[in-house]
């Protein structure tokens, strides 16, 4: 993995950006695009985010690389949305997610060389990647009406019926999903219900497997969307590509204390493994929260979850190529990013203002991990 910073004076917009780009195989990037606020509107902001990207998408560096996805931290996603240009370069996700540098928007970028990138492939604006045998599905932004229940239940039922058109199916082929929660303190138990329940009628019980996720507050650009759900989906992989991480030394299974989701999965390519990396918060292997109270702790805590977790897939935090780290209480913003600043200083990161699903975790993080592998029975990625 290489990391590269790139600050653009003129722009005042900082490039954060990681490279897996071994010679003449599929490259990757994750990108963390950040604006300083210069006491700005949103549009000028959002106008001189658009130019890094376009400067990065430009650079040598990237050359010829394809946006994947895209997703928009917005400090007023129901105002701010509508000023946003259709982007029909990918799949978009925008969420109300504060980034708490003081800016009113940041940009997470996923992208590819090497790979046929189709944008806008189906009814829901997914992104469809083609490589050999694999073909990758990304869904962002899917939003219904109704409560907390009954729009989990509509939007998985609408993204079984998606990936059924694309001859996939939820159990077999969904790898992540991201569920942004409006109000989460008092809104999540509606998901965590009807999610549970679609995922029985699908097999997904404990004695299976669950799907690596994110819960966490998060309001979409509609007012009356109380649940927002994106998802990544593969197909073209044997079964025995894909295995889950544990790290039961320090985490137990969710379906212990009601959610169903996996803390993290493990993808085996041909050239390459990936780590996929749940929403992971300061707990311990009985499903307690650790560290009431104190935010130095939960974040110390909640590391060595992550670390937990990537050691298992035979990674380290030098492999992660992207960070998102979600805090209760922006004041604690300064502390934290000192934090990671001092001991992952090399990770593309952004910071939001996003309340975890349980009221005393004062922040979570996810992310996602690449390492090169030789697994001779696996096409390349």
């Amino acid at each position: 993995m290489q990391f590269k910073k790139t600050y653009l004076e003129k722009l005042g917009a900082t490039i954060e950006l990681t490279a897996f780009a071994p010679e003449g195989k599929t490259a990757e990037w994750h990108a963390m695009l950040h604006v300083e606020p210069r006491g700005e509107s949103f549009a000028e902001q959002f106008r001189r985010i658009c130019q890094a990207e376009a400067w990065l998408l430009a650079a040598e560096d990237t050359k010829d690389a394809k946006p994947v996805f895209k997703r928009y931290f917005l400090s007023d996603a129901t105002n701010q949305q509508p000023l946003m240009p259709q982007d029909d370069s990918c799949t978009v996700s925008y969420i109300q997610q504060p980034p708490l540098d003081g800016s009113k928007v940041a940009q997470w970028l996923y992208l590819q060389r090497g790979t046929e990138v189709v944008p806008t492939a189906d009814r829901l604006r997914s992104t469809i990647v083609r490589s050999g045998d694999y073909e990758h599905l990304w869904t962002m932004n899917m939003t219904s009406e109704g409560s907390s229940y009954g729009q989990t239940q509509t939007l998985l039922e609408d993204y079984e019926e998606l990936l059924e058109e694309h001859d996939m199916t939820l159990e077999d082929n969904c790898i992540r999903t991201w569920f942004f929660v409006r109000d989460v303190d008092t809104q999540y138990k509606g998901l965590v219900l009807a999610r549970w329940e679609n995922f029985a009628q699908h097999g997904l019980v404990p004695e299976t497997h669950y799907i690596a996720s994110t819960g966490i507050g998060g309001n979409p650009a509609d007012p009356k969307a109380i649940i927002q759900l994106g998802c990544y989906a593969l197909k073209g992989f044997k079964p025995e590509q894909q295995s889950y991480l544990y790290a039961t030394s320090h985490l137990n299974r969710t379906s212990e204390y009601g959610v169903t989701f996996e803390r993290g999965t493990l993808l085996k390519f041909g050239d390459r493994n990936h780590a996929i990396i749940s929403g992971t918060a300061s707990i311990n292997n009985k499903g307690e929260v650790m560290h009431q109270g104190d935010i130095e702790m939960q974040t110390r805590r909640m590391w060595e979850n992550v670390e937990t977790l990537l050691a298992e897939a035979g990674m380290t935090m030098d492999n992660t190529m992207q960070l998102i780290v979600y805090l209760r209480d922006g004041s604690d913003f300064e502390k934290v990013s000192r934090m990671f600043s001092e001991k992952y200083p090399n990770i593309p990161t952004v910071f939001t203002l996003a309340p975890v699903c349980r009221p005393s975790w004062l922040i979570e993080m996810e992310c996602m991990a690449i390492k090169e592998a030789e697994n001779d029975n696996f096409c390349d990625f």
